[in-house]
Order: C-alpha cells, then structure tokens, then sequence
C-alpha cells in the first residue's frame, strides 16, 4: 500500500513488520506534535483491540488539545483495519470527520490492512497510509539503497564497497543498522573497508557462508557454521531468511542462464541483483549444480520457515533441514 497524502490531515495509520522503523517514525511523530510540558494532558496510548477503547481513543481524539502544542490519541495494534462491529464502524464514520487540525489520530498494526473492509477503505479516504515492511533479504541492492541513505542521515561517509558490506553484514535488520551506523559515527570518516571488518558485527555474512556449505553439499561444514550462529544468539528466522534469498538469487541466475542470457547485466536484471559484477561469481558458485537442485531446496526452505513461525524447537529443526540441502545439493 503507497503512501496516501492528504495535505496536513491529522490522522495517521502506520502498519507493518519493520518495528524498529515504524516505532522511530511514531516518535518523531510525538516529537513534532505533542509539547512536552503538556504531555500528560495531550498524549494518550491506547490498546487498539477492543471495540469500547477503540471508541473512548476516538472520542478523545475529537477533544482540542490543552495548553501548547498539538493532541495526540495513539491506538497501538489497532485491529480495525482487519475486523470492525458495526457500532464501531459508525463512530468511525461519525469521529473522523471532525478530529480538528491540532489534534492527531494515530493508528498502528502489524498486518496489512484488509483492503476489503470499509474501515479500511474510509481510513484510505481520511488518513495518511504509511507501510514499513521489511526489504526482502534477496534484494540487495535496495538494502545497499538504506544503507546509504541511513548512513548519509548519521553523517558517515562509505563508498560502494562499504556500503554493500554493511549491507550483506545486517541484511534487512534496520535495528541492527541503526546500531552499527550509531558505531561507525565514533570512527575516522572516511571509513576504509578493514576499519569496517573490524567493528562490524557479521552474522549474515557467516549464513551467507551456510548457505554455500549447504550448495557444496558440506553437511559438517554447515552444521559448525549452524552451531556458531545459534551460539552467537542469531535468531533462527533471520538465519533462514539470509539462505533463502542466496538460495533465490543462485536459482534466478541459473534461470536466466537457460534462458539464453549471456550478458552479465541482463542476467543481473533478471536476477533482481543490484550490482552486475556480483553475476560472475554468482555462476562460478552454481556450476557445479543444477536449476532442479536449486528449485528442490526452496520448498524445504519455505517448510522449514512454516515451522519455526508454529514453535517447533528450533535446532534440531534446523540442522535436519540444512543437512538435507546438503543432500539435495551433493
């Protein structure tokens, strides 16, 4: 869902799984509006998943502010825009209207709003829509692309090389940027690529190196690998998340290879893959398997994610499924 503006309207619905994101733009937006002085007075959190908070939110909301600065009524994990009473559909219908210009509605949620409903559709006529997912791990060079632009907010200066270290060292961890970026401020600016390695933490990179044990079909390489990241308190998804993209990007290659593609650009545009140089050692790491393995090894990927999200216990699950990629692989 795009951003919607609607000029200086003062209702808000952030939703989205990038919490580190989302909570920093829910900050900056207390920040601006709510005058310290005044707060306990203007600025009401309010849990957003029953009907009758919901309502005694939005009825605050309509109140004018007292003192200086602006109102806020935060409704947190708001479950409007995925099922809403009638009673409650009404006041929205009637509150929203006439939240005055100093008084500000904020709605936040993790799912994606029900397109469907007609909470959601009169939010989309009345509020500004703010999305903040998490860039998929395979699309580096939108990674690369948040690096440097959170990198030019912190004032530290990285070139190409830097920028796509840091990218592939956090993934699309924005909290874990933000505090390597925090770090990298103390260094000499600009940064060479051996003062990054060296503060730098690089989780991603060891399951970048995972996911080749497992394209080599190296099962005890890939279980030392598995073993240091859990031990280095890595969560399970992220680990998953990192091998799947590589996994992706390795068989988008090969496709595009068979395809007929012989330019290393093409491939590149083919592959979702932001820097065409990375192509040649892309090939060189899948020449020795072939599309089928690649396309075998996604479903045992997408399965084992499935699991991990219903509570399984994570190694066990974990080293069972990385050493049959092994296998699929070998």
């Amino acid at each position: 869902m795009e951003l919607t503006t609607w000029g200086a309207m003062p209702i808000y619905l952030y939703w989205g799984e990038d919490e580190f994101l989302l909570t920093q733009a829910v900050q900056q937006l207390i920040t601006r509006s709510v005058d310290v002085a005044w707060a306990s007075f203007n600025y009401h959190r309010v849990s957003g998943d029953r009907s009758e908070s919901i309502i005694n939110a939005l009825q605050q909301a309509v109140t004018p502010p007292f003192g200086a600065g602006d109102r806020l009524t935060w409704l947190v994990d708001t479950t409007i825009c995925q099922q809403c009473p009638p009673d409650l559909l009404a006041e929205l219908e009637r509150t929203l209207p006439l939240i005055g210009a100093n008084s500000i509605l904020l709605l936040t949620c993790k799912s994606k709003p029900d397109a469907k409903l007609k909470s959601t559709k009169l939010l989309e006529k009345f509020a500004q829509i703010q999305e903040f997912t998490p860039i998929p791990p395979w699309k580096t060079d939108l990674i690369v692309a948040r690096v440097q632009q959170a990198a030019q907010g912190y004032g530290v200066r990285l070139d190409t090389q830097a920028m796509e270290f840091i990218a592939q060292a956090v993934g699309n961890d924005s909290r874990l940027l933000d505090n390597e970026l925090q770090k990298l401020t103390l260094a000499e600016q600009p940064l060479k690529l051996s003062t990054l390695k060296a503060l730098v933490s690089s989780n991603t990179s060891t399951s970048l190196q995972l996911a080749g044990a497992c394209l080599a079909g190296n099962a005890p390489q890939a279980l030392q690998l598995l073993a240091d990241l859990l031990g280095n308190n890595e969560p399970p998804l992220r680990i998953v998340a990192t091998v799947t993209g590589q996994f992706r990007t390795w068989l988008l290659v090969k496709l595009a290879i068979a395809s007929g593609l012989t330019q290393d650009i093409a491939i590149a545009q083919a592959a979702e893959i932001g820097n065409p140089k990375r192509v040649y050692f892309l090939k060189q790491e899948t020449s020795r398997v072939s599309s089928q393995q690649l396309l075998d090894v996604l479903p045992v990927l997408l399965e084992l994610e499935a699991n991990l999200k219903k509570g399984y216990e994570p190694t066990a699950l974990l080293q069972q499924s990385f050493t049959h990629l092994c296998q699929i692989c070998r």
